[in-house]
C-alpha cells in the first residue's frame, strides 16, 4: 500500500498551468476578434444588425483585457 503523501505524481506545475491558460486565452481572443471584425464585415454589407456587433465588441473587448492580464 503506497505512503498517504505518494498516492499520484503531479505533472502540472504552476508554470506549466499558467503557460496552458494563456495559450487557451490567446487562442480563444484570436478566435473572438476574427468573428467581431466578421461581424463588422457583414454590418458593413447590411447583412447582420448593429445590435450583433455590439455584443461581439464586448465579448473581444474582455478576451483582449483577460489576455493583457495573464
Amino acid at each position: 500500500m503506497p505512503a498517504a503523501g505518494n498516492i499520484h505524481t503531479p505533472t502540472m506545475t504552476v508554470k506549466n498551468a499558467a503557460l496552458l491558460a494563456l495559450v487557451g486565452t490567446i487562442l480563444i481572443t484570436a478566435l473572438l476578434v476574427w468573428a467581431f471584425v466578421s461581424d463588422v464585415v457583414n454590418g458593413l454589407r447590411g447583412v447582420d444588425a448593429p445590435l450583433v456587433l455590439f455584443s461581439s465588441l464586448i465579448y473581444a473587448f474582455g478576451y483582449l483585457t483577460v489576455m493583457v492580464v495573464f
